[in-house]
């Protein structure tokens, strides 16, 4: 997105939304906005030391939010995966750390959890 979009965006999205996701794309159609949200590739903080590489991302998930201005409003993200390239073993995002800072609520946690099921 155009940067000069990103102070309406902090207005629309939270700021932990903001910090972990970029928006690709948004739809308005049919009293429905769609926002397209994908995990930016930000190695997470207790893989910092391993050598990892992205290897794309899980389904998109979608999930309705509050409404703004009379039209439903529904996220579609996809979430990020890396690959520990020592083991092989696919990693993601360990969202009940950042729950425990405070970079990230409690609440939207919970969401992320809740889409990755």
């Amino acid at each position: 997105m155009h940067e000069s979009f990103n102070p309406v965006l902090d207005i629309i999205f939270p700021q932990s939304l903001r910090s972990y996701f970029e928006l690709t794309n948004y739809v308005q159609e049919n009293e429905q906005i769609h926002f397209y949200l994908q995990e930016i590739n930000d190695v997470p903080i207790e893989f910092k030391e391993e050598k990892i590489v992205s290897k794309g991302f899980y389904d998109e998930a979608t999930v309705q939010d509050f409404p703004i201005r009379g039209s439903q409003v529904f996220y579609h993200i996809k979430r990020r995966r890396w690959l520990l390239e020592g083991s092989g073993q696919v990693v993601h995002r360990n969202w009940d750390l950042l729950a425990k800072g405070t970079r990230i609520t409690k609440d939207f946690a919970d969401f992320l959890k809740e889409i990755s099921r």
